[in-house]
């Protein structure tokens, strides 16, 4: 199973939008190493632009950023009629129904605690693009 799924994920455009300089590069590494193709931004009004030029497939969205926070901009991104059916994985330090239930509200697809494992955030993806 497992050769499978890292083979899909070859190739994915992939953004990662947190204000933690070590998720993000975390995250950069570990889908580095499956031949993703990774962009990162430090929060929201980074991203908007981030997203505007590369299109990816599939986005990972802290929730608590400065200036625009994860609902904000995952609710940016799905009223936008040309991204709105892109992926939004929301990440959190809190493992909170609420905040599960606030990232639902907004349209996110799905709900990753930090620190994730790799198998986590490898899983997160494949569950969305399979």
């Amino acid at each position: 199973m497992s050769g499978n799924a890292r083979a899909s994920l070859s190739g994915l455009k992939i953004l990662v939008i947190d204000d933690s300089k070590t998720i993000r590069r975390t995250a950069e590494t570990l889908l580095s190493k499956e031949g993703c193709q990774v962009f990162t931004a430090i929060d929201g009004f980074d991203a908007l632009s981030k997203i505007a030029d590369h299109q990816p497939d599939l986005i990972f969205v802290d929730i608590m950023m400065p200036r625009l926070d994860g609902y904000e901009t995952c609710s940016l991104i799905k009223h936008n009629k040309v991204f709105k059916e892109t992926p939004v994985i929301m990440l959190s330090s809190k493992d909170g129904l609420f905040d599960r239930a606030r990232g639902r509200i907004v349209g996110s697809e799905q709900y990753l605690t930090k620190p994730f494992t790799k198998d986590e955030l490898l899983g997160a993806i494949s569950n969305q693009i399979n």
